[in-house]
């Protein structure tokens, strides 16, 4: 067990590699209440949130849709990353608990005049159930309407059964579902979900598994001097309506417009040696052109090491870092690497 931002949270439950092997061939369950939950309500609730994030909501057309944004300061960089649902009241955001402070300042602070009320929902934990079982394990103890439903919808959709909210989203690259409901119910659920053949699942892994579907972690590929375009995060800035001014668009569109900023890619590495944070990525043997790794690790799916970095426009495809005194040669392409248990690695830039 570790402090991880003021919760007590396992790195494993016995052994990190058979819990992300598990999550890639049938499905774990993870303890996510960490996670900051808030519910806005009010006449400008959907004026507000269409200012304060990067994604329009306007594209939330039933309830329980959700959608991955940014929530960006004014020189651009991302505050936090989040998921923001419809709700029948309003709209519920899913935040960072390593930035809540942060965040809750940051919100409260563009809110202040506005028609609006923002409860954070400290009365609600926060279940992740991911694998290719899900599905079959959650027909043994959801009810039979609740899974009617759940398996219509796309993923970043959800459905609800009175005070439990169940959304197809997670942060593995699998199938999966996330659910919220009162924190009195959770422990009951984890063990109907235990019972079922979901296998508990910590932090080491579910860190792997985000680095494998190369989905960013905040304060290493994310922070508030990163602009979206630099963390491979451009796609949930939502330009469509050319009328719609949100925090951080002007300096957006002055940085893409200048377009000498670094991007996120993938590494593979030809050697198991690991790339970790802040390693440096070199192009040319003069160390001229150089890139940063923000995170790296052991793929326990492809069986090599492979890194996320941010590196400058380049054409070349390979790059090599320095570890342990050794030169390791490594691949540059995409930045994802693994989905649904397949690799997905695309070795162009």
């Amino acid at each position: 067990m570790i402090d991880f931002n003021g919760w007590e949270m396992p790195i494993h439950y016995g052994s990190q590699l058979e819990e992300h092997k598990l999550v890639r061939g049938s499905c774990g369950i993870f303890d996510v209440s960490h996670m900051t939950i808030l519910d806005i309500e009010g006449s400008e609730d959907k004026k507000f949130l269409r200012s304060l994030l990067s994604n329009d909501i306007t594209s939330l057309q039933e309830n329980y849709d959700g959608l991955y944004s940014a929530m960006l300061n004014d020189g651009g960089g991302v505050i936090d990353d989040l998921t923001a649902f419809k709700m029948p009241f309003g709209y519920r955001l899913v935040v960072n608990c390593a930035t809540r402070k942060t965040d809750l300042k940051w919100i409260h602070g563009n809110s202040e005049g506005k028609s609006l009320a923002i409860k954070e929902r400290k009365d609600l934990a926060m279940i992740a159930i991911q694998g290719p079982w899900t599905f079959k394990i959650l027909s043994k103890f959801l009810s039979s309407e609740l899974m009617a439903n759940l398996t219509k919808k796309q993923p970043f959709q959800g459905c609800a059964d009175r005070d439990t909210l169940v959304t197809k989203t997670g942060y593995t690259g699998e199938i999966g579902v996330e659910i919220m409901l009162p924190s009195k119910k959770a422990r009951a659920l984890w063990a109907k979900a235990i019972d079922s053949g979901a296998y508990p699942t910590g932090l080491a892994a579910r860190d792997t598994l985000r680095l494998e579907a190369g989905m960013n972690l905040y304060g290493s590929e994310m922070d508030e001097t990163i602009s979206p375009l630099e963390c491979n995060m451009s796609w949930v800035v939502s330009l469509k309506d050319e009328d719609r001014n949100f925090i951080g668009k002007q300096s957006f569109l002055k940085k893409r417009e200048k377009g000498d900023f670094h991007t996120l890619k993938g590494l593979v590495f030809k050697e198991r040696s690991i790339a970790r944070s802040h390693q440096e990525v070199y192009f040319d043997e003069e160390k001229e052109i150089k890139g940063v790794v923000t995170s790296g690790s052991y793929s326990p799916t492809l069986k090599k090491s492979i890194a996320l970095a941010r590196i400058p426009p380049t054409h070349l495809r390979t790059c090599v870092a320095e570890i342990r005194g050794k030169t390791i040669k490594a691949t540059v392409g995409q930045p994802r690497f693994v989905r649904k248990g397949k690799n997905i690695f695309k070795n162009n830039i």
